[in-house]
């Protein structure tokens, strides 16, 4: 039976090219989504194009854009930041600005490992996308089927899951969890009792499956717990070995625990119980395991930028079957102007990817198919910027862009930009 015989959705033929996600770092509270979905948009391609319309990275280009991400660091105040570019043809440009310790002025590099948040979802929901190519996991199954005790298990889907109209809400914005996060980050949580947190609140459905998009981590939990489930193996060890080995992404790790490979810049974060800046660098990512526990660099999150947008290994293996891609590339709109959601992955204005933020860092990893652009940021700290409470990769994304791609500008509002961070809104 095909996928539409089996299970008629809403939005399923709805194909787009957006750009990063951490984006869409939706909030978990669904204060941005809709009760009546808008029309489908079109799906963006991620199949190799010429890089035609693409600046060639020149001097003058590279001063360009030193100008604009110098411009960004100082009225944000962010520490530092790492930058790169490439397309086909154009060159390069990689910088390193700021400092990466703000105690012994270490200035930033362009070799640093950073935490990378919820570009994590990218590979979880890659691995599930594998999972269903071997036939060990159905998208259209419901999630009871492979984790007990979901509220709506039986109704919700792992393809609602990956893409966030599940109607569960995010563990992140229950006042239970906020309060044992600020009170020990450096705490281990179990994927089992993140779902609690979630489960046990006053309303752990929000809206019926697929009713509306919410960004929600407890959806990549739950998948998390399928990919172990149906694989025989950790998450971490599954990611390791199907995903990070084949596409020679040797500089990505997914931490069990607190672990950090040096050199990495230490992280800044205001998400403490007095309110005040803390360094987060050695806080225990596992309160986002298979939504944004992941370790990554420049170098890495290169490659990984047209490997997911395209679904193919940089040896010329498929990562993941056309079909599927397919799928996994088709994002419906969310209430965002330019921005929608696929399996995992977002489109905004014709960029595809995801963002990440947790305490102390934040990235930004971008594909524009059209032009076969990447663009990556990694920063040191997750404070928001400005009246609007702006991410602050978000601020970087958007300048760079109007330069690179002045007809896709990555631009999302400051209330589509929560992401992992914790928030007590229930």
């Amino acid at each position: 039976m095909s996928r539409t015989q089996k299970r008629q959705r809403p939005y399923r033929k709805a194909c787009v090219g957006l750009a990063t996600a951490g984006l869409l770092a939706l909030p978990a509270t669904g204060a941005l989504a809709r009760e009546t979905p808008p029309a489908p948009r079109p799906t963006a391609s991620a199949e190799p194009s010429p890089a035609a319309g693409f600046p060639t990275l020149d001097a003058a280009t590279a001063a360009r854009l030193d100008k604009v991400v110098q411009d960004v660091l100082k009225k944000t105040g962010v520490p530092g930041v790492i930058v790169g570019v490439s397309a086909p043809g154009k060159g390069e440009y990689t910088r390193a600005f700021g400092i990466a310790d703000k105690t012994t002025k270490q200035p930033m590099a362009t070799d640093l490992y950073s935490r990378i948040g919820s570009e994590t979802k990218t590979f979880t929901v890659t691995a599930v996308l594998q999972l269903a190519q071997q036939g060990k996991v159905g998208l259209d199954d419901p999630i009871g089927k492979y984790v007990e005790g979901v509220p709506n298990g039986d109704k919700v889907t792992l393809r609602e899951l990956a893409g966030m109209r599940s109607g569960l809400l995010s563990y992140t914005a229950t006042q239970t969890f906020y309060k044992a996060f600020t009170s020990d980050p450096t705490r281990h949580f179990a994927p089992r009792e993140l779902l609690g947190y979630a489960f046990k609140a006053p309303k752990p459905v929000i809206f019926a499956p697929n009713a509306q998009f919410n960004y929600s981590n407890t959806n990549l939990i739950l998948l998390g717990l399928v990919v172990e489930k149906q694989s025989g193996q950790p998450l971490s060890a599954y990611i390791r070995d199907h995903i990070l080995r084949p596409a020679g992404m040797n500089r990505t790790s997914f931490p069990d625990d607190a672990s950090f490979p040096a050199p990495h810049a230490h992280g800044y974060t205001r998400q403490t119980a007095s309110g005040r800046t803390e360094d987060a660098t050695d806080w225990n990512p596992s309160w986002g395991w298979a939504a944004g526990a992941m370790v990554s660099d420049l170098h890495d999150l290169r490659i990984w930028a047209k490997t997911v947008a395209t679904g193919v290994f940089p040896d010329g293996r498929r990562m993941v079957g056309p079909d599927l891609q397919k799928q996994r590339l088709e994002t419906p709109p969310t209430s965002i102007p330019g921005a929608g959601y696929g399996l995992g992955i977002f489109d905004v204005q014709g960029w595809i990817g995801h963002n990440g933020s947790l305490p102390g860092y934040q990235s930004l990893t971008i594909y524009l198919p059209e032009q076969q652009a990447t663009l990556v940021v990694l920063l040191n700290t997750d404070i928001p910027y400005g009246p609007q409470q702006e991410e602050p990769s978000t601020v970087f994304g958007q300048a760079l862009t109007r330069v690179l791609t002045p007809d896709h500008v990555y631009d999302l509002p400051a209330a589509a930009q929560k992401d992992m961070t914790p928030s007590p809104t229930h």
